[in-house]
């Protein structure tokens, strides 16, 4: 599994039958976790990228009634460390 972030700017707060969407699309399979900065009005969204990718996520987003208007950097998240071999 590769787990990616990616942040997307939106024009407007989402309506509450956006919210009910979004709600929903955690359920999406290989999104992993939504969320929300009110004050810099960003959606960030963690899924795997062997699932989806940002496009996909996107177009998600767009269908829920959110209305993106730009997309920040990707952010890959890092492994965990492996762990050390034992003698």
């Amino acid at each position: 599994m590769t787990t990616v972030e990616i942040v997307y700017r939106y024009a407007a707060p989402p309506s509450e039958q956006a919210v009910t969407a979004l709600a929903r699309a955690r359920d999406v399979y290989g999104i992993r976790h939504l969320s929300f900065d009110r004050e810099a009005r960003t959606v960030r969204v963690e899924f795997d990228a062997t699932r989806l990718n940002a496009a996909a996520v996107a177009k998600m987003l767009r269908e829920t009634g959110l209305e993106i208007e730009e997309d920040l950097p990707q952010i890959a998240t890092p492994a965990p460390p492996a762990a050390a071999p034992t003698a």
